[in-house]
């Protein structure tokens, strides 16, 4: 962006008010300054502490948050939805149209050239220094505020997104969100014993309360050589299906 250290940016009101906090000069000059721009003025320090910190902090709220939100899930689908939900692509695309970072980051002249401040990592780590510096100046419970403000519709729609996590995941939140059951996997097995045909029956069962079947509902059916692939593709078929009947509502 900027050749020398008097061209730094101007205070980011623009930037401050889609952040949702405040930050001191100084402090905000750092969490804008890529490693390029140190090495070209000696003794200017850069966002990669703040970045540090940052993810750390990140980490910590989006998890509590899914935790939270997801009472049902198991440690492997929220972690699958947490990598989606802080993933680079993910981050890079808040830098671009929440906070429109771009202008405001310090790049070397090499870096510069390169189109450094549309790089998707360089504006993923940009986000995270930013939460960085809140939390260094103030605390946990503001950048707490910053990270919502910033990833809770990321978290809302990868929860959603069949092709985010696994499909068997995905038809679970999706069904939970319209208010149905578990989808089960109902097994069949084929063919001889060196070359076994599993079939899996994505399917939604309600019970009375003695147990018995009120509903059933085949959803999707999957077939594959192993029971997790029988079982993936019934889910990904059950979860296309839910998702035409969402869209026909």
């Amino acid at each position: 962006m900027t050749e020398d250290t008097e061209q730094q940016p101007q205070p980011a009101n623009e930037l401050l008010e889609a952040l949702g906090t405040t930050i001191s000069p100084d402090l905000l000059v750092q969490a804008l300054t890529h490693r390029s721009f140190s090495h070209e003025h000696p003794g200017v320090p850069n966002y990669e502490r703040l970045e540090f910190l940052g993810d750390a902090v990140l980490e910590l709220v989006s998890t509590e948050t899914l935790f939270t939100i997801h009472p049902d899930m198991t440690e492997g689908q929220l972690a699958k939805m947490r990598a989606k939900a802080v993933s680079e692509d993910a981050l890079s695309a808040i830098a671009k149209t929440k906070l429109k970072v771009g202008p405001y980051i310090l790049l070397g002249h090499g870096e510069a050239e390169q189109g450094g401040a549309e790089k998707n990592s360089i504006l993923c780590d940009i986000v995270e220094s930013l939460i960085g510096a809140t939390f260094l100046e103030h605390g946990i419970d503001e950048a707490r505020k910053v990270v919502h403000r910033l990833i809770d519709d990321t978290l809302a729609e990868v929860a959603t997104e069949g092709p985010a996590l696994d499909w068997k995941t995905s038809l679970t939140v999706k069904a939970h969100n319209m208010g149905l059951p578990d989808p089960i996997y109902r097994m069949e097995v084929s063919g001889p014993e060196y070359a076994q045909i599993f079939t899996a029956k994505a399917t939604l069962v309600m019970t009375d309360k003695t147990g018995g079947e009120t509903y059933k509902e085949v959803i999707g059916v999957g077939k594959g050589s192993s029971k997790r692939k029988a079982q993936l593709a019934a889910a990904e078929a059950g979860w296309k299906t839910l998702d035409q009947r969402k869209d026909a509502r």
